[in-house]
């Protein structure tokens, strides 16, 4: 199974295609994700409905709030609020937006200089920002899911390069892609996808995803 930040639902699979009795689904996904299937879609819904609301300022609330599956936009606001602890018309505003951009930019400085607390020090870092095309590739990933910072750097040394090495993937192209919105999801529900380029007949050891 696999998630993606662009859709309500992350493509969830049914019971049916993987091949489980509802029961057993359910429980597999509770222990797996840490939260039922239903809480899951709620959370994630929600998660993409803020996302919408600041990316497309023009975008109408009702849309936003069918888009994720509301049938109207009392019930997604209800649901917004207590999820957010505002309105949706509040969150997609100038000041909020903001306010968000700037604690991104705090989180983004801090978990590069290796620190979790997000406290700004007097250290000047120059990111060399470059847009490329690239031609879609295979991949292997190792998924972790918990706070961004030094807990990033440890997971790639600890977990991925050994990883790497067993599978004789070393030398070879490595993403890390960042799967949610640390100013929206929770912490400890943040999804980073530690990648690595690797051949289409690939079939290697332990816990990864391939796409």
């Amino acid at each position: 199974m696999t998630a993606s930040s662009t859709s309500a639902s992350n493509s969830i699979p049914s019971p049916r295609v993987a091949n489980f009795s509802p029961f057993h689904f359910h429980r597999l996904f509770a222990a797996w994700m840490g939260e039922t299937l239903g809480e899951y879609l709620r959370r994630r819904r929600l998660e993409v409905a803020a996302q919408r609301l600041v990316a497309q300022p023009r975008l109408p609330v009702l849309q936003v709030a069918l888009s994720v599956g509301f049938g109207s936009a009392e019930a997604f606001a209800r649901a917004f609020k207590a999820r957010f602890g505002e309105s949706p018309s509040v969150w997609r505003s100038t000041e909020h937006r903001k306010r968000d951009q700037a604690k991104g930019k705090r989180d983004q400085a801090a978990a590069l200089r290796g620190t979790d607390d997000g406290t700004m020090k007097n250290t000047s870092i120059d990111l060399n920002v470059k847009l490329v095309d690239r031609q879609p590739v295979r991949v292997a990933h190792l998924r972790r899911v918990g706070p961004c910072g030094s807990g990033l750097s440890e997971f790639w040394i600890e977990t991925v390069a050994p990883w790497m090495a067993t599978n004789n993937l070393l030398g070879r192209a490595r993403y890390g892609i960042s799967q949610d919105d640390p100013n929206i999801t929770a912490p400890e529900k943040l999804r980073y996808d530690a990648a690595v380029e690797v051949p289409e007949d690939f079939t290697g050891t332990g816990p990864y995803i391939r796409r």
